[in-house]
């Protein structure tokens, strides 16, 4: 569909140039701009959950809902019983899960009364002998779609963890969706049947003509890029890298796991010292500390380029948004990091609308009337006892696989950069070496005094590496056979 706009971050260029810039959104992202869609900004989780709810309640045809966790508690008994309703009533109902994700959150017998009202759910890349690493790539997509006429995308699991606890003076989760009407709905039903797949048998003629519905007519003027980025194809991080180049007064973002690859460190100094007002907002306490700890490693090149960075102070800050010179913006699943950028499936709608994207900046900066800015001259030990209160008001863990991935990908690209002198490290990252070098003594020590500790799980990793292959030739054979 003709778009109604050019292309963001130019506006009053030159045709030809807005263009051009046009086709590297396109090509970049792997996502054509399309137009004639409504898209309204749901702030937080509990207005998410109620529209998600409203908007299965009125299914008539397909209901396709894809998230990261499930957890086994009141609020997930509350979606999957409406869901189990909607199946009873005849509804294509398909609900896809990840396996790291729901592990120890929400078991297979969870989904018994869905199953037996008809529906389908099918949990994506558990553990397979044939795959002894595979299990690494998650469906991190927070995703649902009814009727083919309405669509959600945001970074929320389905858990009353986001409502937060308010007997034990916990907030809300901070978190960010949006709710989609219009043409690029059938980009998030495609995007859906995508990962359908890769999980079982496609979608039935039946299904896939109920999750279509009719094809949507225009309903707003919002142009759109739906984004659904699976493993190893890096469509949303050369996105990023090309906004990063492209803003040419402000780009503001939001993160829950940033870990800064020095790709999109680079990208991002480099715009600060152009003069562009860049804005970094994480989380003041992460429900992994550790990995918050890592994260922090990658400040000063960002401060000293003149990026300013953030600190939420409330409870956790889960968004993943990115708004840019008041005429692009990004919400969806997809934190700043390798593990979303690379490894996962992800989903998240690009809005190329200058009214979207002056909400999103006022609410950025009414965001940040409750953040505290890191600068380079604050005191360490300020810094802890802020973090430290901050961890008490915020309570329990849990969350994306990602985290842990990105922070330990941060641990070992810091310790190869000193043991081969392959850059100069900065004063941030002495930590980081610090607790590199203690593991590695750990390691040293224990294969040493107990070789025994480290031989036996070699020796079993070996082996599952060598029946993978093996597995994974038999399959081969199998599949080269008429």
């Amino acid at each position: 569909m003709p778009s109604r706009h050019a292309a963001p971050l130019a506006t009053g260029a030159h045709p030809q140039l807005r263009l051009l810039a046009q086709q590297a959104f396109s090509r970049t992202a792997g996502a054509p701009l399309i137009g004639g869609n409504a898209v309204d900004l749901l702030i937080d989780a509990e207005a998410n959950f109620d529209a998600w709810l409203a908007a299965i309640a009125s299914a008539q045809r397909s209901v396709l809902m894809e998230n990261y966790i499930f957890r086994d508690d009141a609020l997930a008994q509350r979606f999957r019983d409406a869901l189990v309703e909607r199946a009873q009533a005849g509804v294509h109902v398909c609900v896809i899960r990840d396996w790291l994700g729901c592990f120890g959150q929400s078991p297979a017998r969870f989904w018994r009364p869905l199953v037996a009202a008809g529906g389908e759910v099918r949990t994506f890349n558990a553990p397979r002998l044939a795959s002894p690493f595979g299990w690494l790539s998650r469906d991190h997509r927070k995703l649902l779609v009814v009727d083919g006429d309405v669509g959600f995308v945001s970074g929320i699991c389905v858990s009353a963890k986001w409502l937060g606890d308010e007997a034990r003076g916990i907030a809300p989760w901070r978190d960010t969706g949006v709710s989609l009407r219009g043409p690029a709905v059938r980009e998030l039903v495609h995007a859906f049947a995508d990962s359908w797949s890769r999980v079982g048998a496609p979608f039935s003629d039946a299904i896939l003509s109920a999750a279509n519905g009719e094809a949507p007519a225009p309903v707003g003027d919002i142009d759109v890029r739906v984004v659904a980025t699976v493993p190893n194809a890096a469509g949303l991080y050369r996105l990023d890298q090309l906004i990063a180049a492209m803003a040419r007064h402000r780009l503001w973002l939001t993160d829950a796991y940033f870990v800064g690859v020095a790709p999109y460190v680079q990208a991002l100094a480099a715009a600060a010292r152009d003069g562009v007002d860049v804005r970094l907002l994480v989380p003041g306490t992460s429900d992994i500390p550790a990995v918050g700890a890592l994260s922090r490693a990658g400040y000063r090149p960002l401060l000293e380029a003149g990026v300013r960075v953030y600190e939420w102070n409330g409870s956790m800050l889960h968004a993943k948004t990115a708004v840019a010179d008041g005429r692009w913006a990004r919400v969806g699943s997809s934190n700043l990091n390798m593990a979303s950028w690379v490894g996962n499936c992800e989903i998240d709608v690009a809005v190329e609308d200058e009214d979207f994207a002056k909400r999103m900046e006022s609410q950025y900066e009414a965001d940040l009337a409750n953040a505290t800015e890191i600068v380079l001259r604050e005191h360490r030990r300020d810094r802890r006892r802020r973090r430290a209160h901050l961890a008490q008001r915020q309570g329990g863990g849990g969350g994306s696989s990602g985290r842990a991935a990105a922070g330990a990908l941060r641990l070992a690209n810091t310790v190869g950069a000193a043991i081969t002198n392959r850059r100069v490290l900065g004063q941030a990252e002495n930590g980081v070496l610090v607790v590199g070098a203690l593991l590695l003594l750990v390691l040293s020590i224990v294969a040493f005094a107990w070789p025994r500790v480290l031989a036996w799980p070699l020796g079993l990793l070996g082996a599952w590496f060598s029946l993978g292959l093996l597995a994974r030739w038999r399959e081969s054979r199998r599949a080269r056979k008429p």
